[in-house]
C-alpha cells in the first residue's frame, strides 16, 4: 500500500509542469516580502487580504524583483516596489474590490 503511494506522488510531481512550480515558490517568497512592507500601511486585519491581492496580481518580473529581498530588511527600493505593483491595474482593483486603500497609485 505504501508503495502505491510513493508511485502516486511520484506521478502527481512528475506531471508538474516546472515553471508553475518556480511560479509558486515565487510568490511564496514574494510574500514574505510584502506582507511586513503592507502591514505599515494597513490595519492588521487588512493586511494578509493586501498581500494577496499585491503577490497574486503581480506580473512573472515583479515577483522575480521581490523574491530577491528575502531575508532583507525592506529598504526604500523594496517598499517603493511594493507601492509601485500595488497601483498595477491588476492589484489596485482587487485592493479596490477589497475596499483597501492607502496602497498604491
Amino acid at each position: 500500500m505504501r508503495r502505491a503511494g510513493f508511485i502516486l506522488l511520484v506521478m502527481a510531481l512528475a506531471a508538474c509542469d516546472p515553471s508553475q512550480v518556480a511560479d509558486k515558490i515565487g510568490r511564496r517568497t514574494a510574500d514574505t516580502v510584502v506582507r511586513p512592507i503592507v502591514a505599515d500601511y494597513v490595519p492588521g486585519g487588512q493586511a494578509e487580504t493586501a498581500t494577496r491581492c499585491i503577490v497574486d496580481n503581480a506580473n512573472a518580473e515583479d515577483v522575480k524583483a521581490l523574491a530577491l529581498d528575502v531575508g532583507v530588511g525592506a529598504g526604500s527600493r523594496t517598499v517603493a516596489n511594493v507601492l509601485r505593483i500595488a497601483g498595477q491595474p491588476g492589484p489596485a482593483a482587487c485592493l479596490a474590490a477589497a475596499g483597501i486603500s492607502g496602497l498604491g497609485g
